[in-house]
């Protein structure tokens, strides 16, 4: 008997294992060097080669070669892992030198050097368990975080020593904060100087930051876990930047912003991005690394709020910045001061710079698909043409694509030389099994962006099915994309009987400012609003198919949050809901995200009041399902505990399902697995 979907999606981390990924491409072009797992369900990643002239690929680490597979992670490590949301194990990310010689990564906490072109590996002594290590650009020097403190080893030598330590158990050297990782999408707090004679180092001081405790009820012999969380409207980590250099030398970069954003160190610039605290104004400096003063080059403001995008700062060969910035109403790539895209063109990120071209991704008229473009100091060229979602890297004139479709299982992946020719590069990642019945299309009065998942099994007229609304919601993040693995679970919730919908509402990306910043000031009306306007407008267009007198919703996070808001403010419209690790009071979620739509919530307490749950309690009439992860170190558990108190106070039935020793991804196969088949119980017996 073949596995069941939800124990292989469990079983295969949603099926991302065996998907070749973190590519890295020779300045040549003749090697690209990424990670994969040997199998779909071999939750060890290895690290591969590729020769791009013979197609040959070749095997380079295999962590069980080296008696680290079985992981002993470090908190820093397994903090580090959550927030980027990785979900396998092994060498999940490495370090290489410029000419892409050596690589050097960590393993339980050891760190480890590989020579590519022999495979020859060799674990460095050290003095505690190591995070994020990079070699130097030279290749011979590797830096990486132990105990807060940054270390620098000569790799001929063996001789190590420490750049920096810790003032007080409160500060890190080289290591993110949370809020940059959790919301800037930036998990480096280190950068080489291009010569490898110093490095640019983020100092941070959680001092200021309010300590939490996540207690971990099912084990009470276990002391609670403290952690710095910055609540919205409390005090961030102190961060500051220092130029150190191998010599001893220590240089402060002074910056007055709120939050470092991003830092750059190419052959033109040493390059930091800063952003007030109430993020409208985003400020790029050139900094003198001799004696850390700064340049402005760049200011960026917005009456809503200004966008981080990755990839930016980034230099042409000439010295011509990259930057991407909101400009007549749209999100425009910029080299120098000129903007090369137009409006309807929104780029999303910048994924590399080769010497005069530039890679980016971008959504043109719709916004389901993402396309890769390049700028080749004279003209916009398309890479991709096909209907999908497209990500990809380009070094010495070869590129690697990467591509997902409705047309196609999984992850497609080539290397395209510089003569043209496509070179695959195989994925191992399982077959889900299930025949995705998916219409994308546009609905309501907003003409959304909306996907229709249909049993397989169904016959178009033939009954009416129960309706279960599938979305996410929020800001800055998609769930209808042009791409089979965003519909996985919702097509296996559709083979249980019901028509399931998901629609993107406003404040998602692809359509350009406006649409975003329409979220301002209320993170609720909008988001419910525009989910009954998709069910409203997918009911006219399958007239004989929805039955709306039976219409649930479910979600994740903002999704757990808009599925509750559902219920209680509609119940009109939606007659049951799973809300999974839902933020119930927007108080207690961070500062950046939160900040960002709803501002402080000491000069707004009106807008956190009606964009959180607690006040509509008494409201409940219809079923709803909390779940959350007891583990959970983003959405805490006190969003699901608090609203749970508030529905008993006010004497209304409700269930609660709480995940011992799970976090906010969910990771573990027996829950990942079961959470999905106890989602359908309690929806079919909720709708009857």
């Amino acid at each position: 008997m073949s596995e069941s979907f939800p124990r292989l999606s469990a079983r295969t981390r949603r099926f991302t294992l065996g998907v070749p990924r973190g590519f890295t491409i020779s300045p040549d072009g003749g090697r690209v060097v990424f990670l994969r797992t040997r199998s779909g369900t071999d939750p060890v990643t290895c690290l591969w080669e590729l020769d791009t002239e013979t197609h040959v690929e070749r095997l380079v680490v295999d962590p069980r070669t080296l008696h680290a597979d079985d992981e002993d992670l470090p908190p820093e490590e397994r903090a580090r892992r959550e927030r980027s949301r990785e979900a396998a194990g092994g060498v999940v990310a490495y370090g290489a030198d410029a000419a892409l010689t050596r690589a050097a990564f960590a393993l339980s906490g050891g760190l480890y050097v590989v020579e590519l072109a022999s495979g020859e590996t060799r674990r460095l002594e050290t003095p505690g368990a190591v995070i994020d290590p990079r070699l130097s650009p030279d290749g011979r020097q590797v830096a990486y975080v132990t105990g807060g403190a940054l270390y620098v080893q000569d790799l001929a030598s063996g001789r190590g020593e420490v750049l920096a330590t810790p003032e007080s158990p409160t500060v890190t050297y080289g290591l993110a904060e949370f809020i940059a990782a959790e919301e800037m999408d930036r998990m480096r707090g280190y950068w080489w100087s291009p010569s490898g004679d110093a490095l640019l180092v983020e100092r941070a001081d959680e001092e200021p930051v309010d300590t939490w405790y996540i207690a971990d009820p099912a084990n009470p012999s276990r002391p609670a876990t403290a952690q710095r969380y910055p609540a919205a409207g409390t005090p961030n980590a102190r961060t500051e930047l220092f130029v150190l250099g191998l010599d001893g030398s220590r240089v402060a970069v002074p910056y007055e912003e709120e939050y470092l954003t991003t830092a750059a160190w190419d052959d033109h610039a040493l390059s930091i991005v800063t952003m007030t605290r109430d993020q409208k104004t985003l400020r790029l400096f050139s900094v003198d690394p001799a004696t850390g003063l700064s340049t402005l080059v760049r200011e960026d403001t917005d009456p809503a709020w200004v966008d981080i995008v990755t990839g930016v700062p980034a230099h042409l060969d000439d010295g011509s910045l990259v930057w991407v910035a909101t400009s007549e109403g749209g999100h425009r790539l910029f080299v120098g001061d000129r903007a090369v895209t137009p409006p309807t063109l929104q780029v999303r990120s910048v994924l590399d710079v080769d010497h005069d071209s530039v890679l980016f991704s971008a959504s043109g008229g719709d916004p389901t698909d993402v396309h890769l473009w390049t700028w080749d100091g004279h003209s916009l060229l398309p890479v991709s043409t096909r209907s999908g979602v497209f990500s990809g890297r380009m070094s010495g004139g070869v590129g690697v694509l990467s591509e997902q479709s409705l047309d196609a299982e999984g992850v497609s992946t080539t290397v395209v030389r510089r003569d043209g020719m496509a070179v695959p590069i195989p994925s191992y990642a399982e077959r889900p099994g299930l025949d995705l019945r998916v219409s994308l299309g546009r609905s309501g009065r907003r003409e959304l962006a909306t996907a229709v998942v249909l049993p397989s099994w169904y016959e178009q007229g033939s009954g009416r099915l129960p309706v279960l609304m599938d979305p996410y919601g929020g800001p800055h993040a998609q769930r209808v994309l042009n791409r089979r693995g965003a519909f996985l679970e919702s097509q296996w919730f559709a083979e249980q009987g019901f028509a399931v919908i998901v629609a993107d509402g406003r404040g998602t990306p692809g359509r350009g400012p406006a649409f975003e910043r329409a979220v301002l000031g209320d993170l609720a009306t909008p988001a419910l609003d525009d989910q009954i306007d998709a069910l409203q407008g997918v009911a006219e267009q399958y007239p004989d198919d929805l039955d709306l007198s039976r219409v649930a919703i479910r979600g994740w996070s903002f999704g757990g949050f808009l599925a509750a808001l559902a219920v209680l403010r509609r119940p009109d419209v939606f007659h049951a809901a799973v809300a999974g690790a839902p933020v119930t009071d927007w108080r207690l979620y961070d500062t950046c995200y939160t900040e960002r739509y709803l501002g402080h919530p000491d000069e707004q307490p009106e807008v956190y009041d009606n964009s959180s749950l607690f006040a509509d309690a008494p409201k409940l009439e219809r079923p709803l399902l909390l779940v959350h992860g007891l583990a959970d170190d983003n959405v805490v558990a006190a969003h699901t505990l608090r609203l749970s108190s508030a529905l008993l106070a006010a004497g209304r039935q409700h269930s609660v399902l709480p995940l011992s020793g799970v976090t906010h991804m969910t990771p573990q196969e027996v829950v990942a697995e079961n959470l999905l088949l106890l989602q359908v119980d309690f929806l079919k017996k909720a709708l009857g």
